[in-house]
């Protein structure tokens, strides 16, 4: 094994490293049994992720039961609501430090612990890069709570009630009262929001043992879950079973399906794209819209929908969901058990078709995501229509700029703004480099004077990211993005913006001749971002556009599990 790399032998390197770690363990905790970190993202100030140290335990117990030696590993860990300015600043950083240190240390396999939005893909963006055998445990939704009676979708319920405040329609009073009985439980938003949404794709693409997706974060059969996982990781080290042994492009076909079927996050998109560039898989914008945007969504659920995770998972989960679109998925991919997830479907009901629809009365026929493409986005940008207004899926209206997130919250609520509901709010250097980090900016709240005329959504074009809990017509991930060039940093306020999803795609009425004698104002390049030192800097001077993954250039493809020096 691996380890043995460290631990075995007479020598005094062989020493060291088997008397710094001894501290009461038997001397046979090195004599051929597979080391298998827990690679854990648990900490207070992300807490949708704090109770993953007692996932951890029950890793640990699994691991111990079938010969195996567990070591926890902390790894940088991001809280979606709590690090400023944007988790997704630190998504590479934290990939490459678990990358790094899942090589550096003298493991054979690792578990990977996650839950708030950017953990999940982060551990598996390392996971791709380091190759050992690894399989993910999801740290689960949290409990559903109710306020008034009704019950509260852990952000998207946000958005809508914060809007009411804006409105005139529910008081401050009000809107602070349901504060306490939003976050009910431990674990992550209860919504179909990123976290909930990468915990399924995770599964889709078979790096969560499968039916485990899902499971509530207060429900005891998370535990049992994660000590079978324990379990699994020691068998996954004796057969060899790396990410590059099972992560296929019919992997990430699986997964778009899943992710189209489910009604998920566009954030999504990104992360799967990021994925399989550390996997050296080809899959581009054009494969998400082909594979997933004609997928039926079956998942009634918020944002789209009317329920919450506790109702999917009490109808069925994600293999319910899944064998109803079976059909569409590649038989040939396989997951973290050795067997194809098509394989791991026979059993699989729906005992709620309410919150599962089956597939000849879907919620909407055609719910996946839709890519669009034109003079406003020519590398891509991307729009949920289920989320969205039928009525705006074809719009053509007059552009209302705004330059940073600062303009626009500094200009929003002007009653002198020249907007209608017809308009186009456009907001610009939130992307990749021009922010840095590409916020989750994009569904920007509506102008007050429109929400007090009862107007509840209109076109906005961004070239950031939304929150998965959100919903409205939201074109974004527009690419290139202002601060990389893009024509996004040459519109003007007066111009006029289209968009036809059905058509796929989104364009300004201007002539080429128009968009090439135009730069971008002072007051555009002003809203870029300009670090000077730390990551920042690095950050900006090598983030990939938002259409290959935004990863980092220097972070694409993958290194391996070989350490190239011996210090000793």
């Amino acid at each position: 094994m691996r380890s043995d790399h460290w631990y075995s032998g007479d020598d005094r390197n062989a020493y060291i490293h088997r008397a710094w770690m001894r501290r009461g363990a038997p001397s046979d905790a090195f004599a051929g049994r597979p080391q298998i970190a827990i690679a854990n993202t648990a900490s207070d100030l992300t807490p949708c992720n704090a109770h993953l140290t007692e996932v951890a335990a029950a890793v640990r117990d699994g691991v111990h039961t079938a010969g195996g030696v567990a070591l926890e590993l902390p790894v940088v860990s991001l809280g979606e609501t709590q690090v400023r300015p944007t988790a997704m600043l630190w998504r590479n950083m934290a990939a490459m430090a678990t990358e790094e240190m899942l090589r550096a240390n003298p493991i054979d396999g690792v578990v990977l612990l996650g839950g708030c939005d950017k953990t999940i893909p982060a551990l598996l963006m390392a996971a791709a890069s380091v190759d050992l055998p690894a399989v993910v445990v999801p740290g689960g939704p949290m409990l559903t709570g109710t306020f008034r009676g009704r019950p509260l979708g852990c952000g998207t319920d946000v958005w809508r009630l914060s809007e009411e405040v804006r409105a005139g329609t529910l008081s401050d009073e009000q809107f602070t009262g349901s504060e306490s009985a939003m976050i009910r439980s431990r674990g992550h938003c209860n919504t179909m929001g990123t976290a909930s949404t990468m915990a399924i794709v995770a599964e889709a693409l078979g790096t969560v043992v499968p039916g485990v997706a899902g499971t509530p974060a207060a429900d005891s059969r998370l535990l049992e879950a994660a000590h079978g996982t324990g379990r699994l990781a020691v068998d996954m080290v004796a057969a060899d079973r790396r990410p590059s042994t099972f992560l296929t492009r019919a992997s990430f076909h699986n997964a778009i399906v899943a992710l189209a079927a489910v009604g998920g996050s566009t954030n999504a998109v990104v992360h799967l794209l990021a994925i399989a560039g550390r996997l050296g898989v080809d899959l581009t914008l054009d494969d998400v819209d082909r594979i997933g945007s004609r997928v039926p969504l079956l998942v009634d659920l918020q944002p789209a929908g009317r329920f919450l995770m506790e109702d999917l998972h009490r109808a069925g989960g994600l293999r319910a969901v899944l064998r109803e679109v079976r059909d569409l998925l590649d038989p040939t991919a396989s997951t973290v058990t050795g067997t194809p997830l098509v394989e791991t479907l026979d059993d699989a009901d729906i005992w709620d078709t309410e919150v599962i629809r089956r597939r000849a009365e879907p919620i909407v026929a055609e719910g996946g995501i839709a890519v669009l493409r034109g003079s406003l986005a020519p590398d891509g940008a991307v729009v949920k229509p289920a989320a969205a207004s039928p009525h705006l899926m074809r719009h053509k209206g007059r552009a209302v700029v705004f330059d940073s997130i600062e303009d626009f919250h500094a200009r929003i609520d002007d009653p002198d703004l020249d907007v209608d509901a017809d308009s186009v709010l456009v907001l610009r250097g939130c992307g990749p480099k021009g922010y840095p980090g590409m916020p989750e900016v994009a569904n920007m709240p509506l102008p007050r004077k429109l929400l007090e005329q009862g107007v509840r959504d209109m076109v906005r074009v961004c070239d950031g990211r939304m929150s998965g809990t959100a919903y409205g017509t939201v074109v974004l991930h527009v690419a290139p993005e202002a601060a990389a060039g893009g024509p996004l940093g040459l519109v003007r306020t007066g111009d006029v913006i289209s968009i036809d999803v059905e058509a796929r795609r989104i364009d300004v009425e201007l002539s080429a001749d128009e968009l090439a004698r135009r730069t971008p104002s002072e007051a555009t390049v002003a809203g870029f971002a300009d670090p000077r030192r730390g990551w920042e800097r690095l950050y900006v001077d090598h983030v990939l556009q938002a259409d290959t993954g935004a990863d980092l250039d220097f972070l694409v493809g993958s290194s391996g599990s070989e350490v190239a020096r011996d210090s000793h």
